[in-house]
């Protein structure tokens, strides 16, 4: 069975949603939108387009491979596409959850996380290089289990559709029970925030479930107003620096490594980690903040 991409058909609803933001956002605070970053999202958006369809092909290939091994013969009723769509955005989590953890993952996804603004043209900010860090293995178990390739990819369109929408400062917060088990704008916005309060906090794509069930729940709050970037901004709009500036310090760190085991480090570790402990983690930036908010409540924080 052939299904469309349903990205295709929401590209035209995309474009006029970030220009329809953009004039409200104008008409409110044109800090919202720095011409530059937009067109930069927008030109590494189109970059991911044509990536995905230099590679898609290997990627769907594998997919039909590895079907002949499934566990089960799913067919195409309507409540099969219900389960996809919930443990592929399961593994979607798993996923950005791990984008955030290892550094090679990180090295792709980094690119999603480099504006310093928060909008719909953010959402566009897409990878160039998601074939290399190997990204799709985290689909490969529903091949297995028996979902057919074209109902995997569908849902995963859906999939990335829906987390368009929220990648927003002009929602606060949506209703309450919507809140407890959606992906919203407040939740995201805690994900792309670089406040140490919010680092590593809220994978989820569209159920904000998993984030409560396995710890990584963070709530927006209105006292600690997120932050966007990553810890150490760009300071470009170099497109090719932005998609590959990672990659770059990979290999610069693992050539200068001392040993296997910090090679390996530089590729496997969190980002920011060091076989020296020279550099920051997220661990770390953590830790110190803690370390000042309880200082601050015992009123022994250096005045």
């Amino acid at each position: 069975m052939s299904l469309p991409n349903p990205v295709d058909y929401a590209v035209p609803a995309f474009v006029l949603l970030v220009l329809a933001e953009m004039l409200a956002a104008w008409a409110k605070d044109r800090k919202r939108y720095e011409p530059k970053d937009t067109l930069t999202s927008l030109a590494l958006g189109t970059g991911s387009t044509v990536a995905g369809v230099l590679t898609g092909g290997f990627v769907y290939t594998l997919a039909v491979w590895l079907s002949q091994y499934r566990l089960f013969d799913i067919g195409y009723a309507w409540y099969w596409f219900v389960l996809c769509f919930v443990i592929d955005d399961f593994a979607y989590y798993v996923f950005h959850r791990s984008a955030h953890r290892v550094r090679w993952f990180w090295a792709s996804h980094v690119i999603h996380h480099s504006s310093q603004h928060y909008n719909l043209s953010t959402a566009l900010r897409q990878t160039w290089t998601g074939f290399i860090s190997i990204g799709f293995i985290f689909r490969l178990p529903l091949f297995l289990i028996g979902f057919p390739p074209a109902m995997v990819f569908f849902v995963g369109g859906i999939n990335l559709i829906y987390q368009f929408w929220i990648h927003t400062e002009m929602i606060h917060r949506m209703p309450r029970w919507f809140e407890a088990v959606m992906n919203t704008p407040s939740h995201h916005r805690v994900h792309h925030a670089t406040n140490p309060r919010y680092l590593d906090k809220n994978y989820a794509g569209v159920f904000i479930v998993w984030d409560k069930w396995l710890g990584t729940f963070e709530p927006e709050r209105d006292d600690d107003r997120p932050r966007y970037g990553i810890v150490k901004n760009l300071g470009s709009f170099n497109l090719v620096w932005a998609a590959f500036h990672e990659w770059v310090g990979i290999a610069r760190d693992v050539w200068a490594a001392p040993g296997l085991r910090a090679k390996l480090g530089y590729i496997a570790k969190p980002p920011g980690w060091s076989h020296d402990g020279s550099r920051d983690t997220s661990e770390t930036i953590k830790e110190r903040w803690l370390e000042r908010e309880r200082a601050k409540e015992q009123g022994t924080a250096p005045q």
